[in-house]
């Protein structure tokens, strides 16, 4: 089974970047397509981006797209979400999370969650 761990939230100032991490565990981590999602105070947890297990295709969600880029490599059960020109409005907790679908935006398709890391962008 996968286990995830996030890190690298924190604050920033708009415009800046943010790099996360998440770190997986088990030989299977490959397995699995990983996405990241976050969530707003009183929002919805909401689809940020996927990647699927081998790497070859993401997706993002169009807020984010052109600022973020997600990342893995498999042999060190690692994925990263590379967060850049950041925006107030892209304060949040952001979780990763794991799928055994080929890649996915709906949160109910995925199997595996972390605990999530807290980025604040400041105005």
């Amino acid at each position: 089974q996968a286990q995830l761990v996030e890190s690298g939230g924190g604050l920033v100032q708009a415009g800046g970047s943010l790099r996360l991490t998440c770190a997986g565990s088990g030989r299977t981590f490959g397995n699995y397509a990983m996405g990241w999602f976050r969530q707003a105070p009183g929002k919805e947890r909401e689809f940020v981006a996927t990647i699927t297990f081998n790497a070859e295709h993401t997706a993002y969600a169009d807020s984010v797209d052109g600022r973020f880029i997600i990342s893995r490599d498999n042999t060190k059960n690692t994925g990263w979400l590379q967060m850049n020109r950041l925006k107030p409005e892209d304060t949040a907790v952001y979780y990763c999370a794991a799928t055994s679908a080929g890649g996915a935006r709906v949160v109910g398709l995925y199997d595996y969650w972390g605990q999530g890391t807290q980025v604040t962008v400041s105005s």
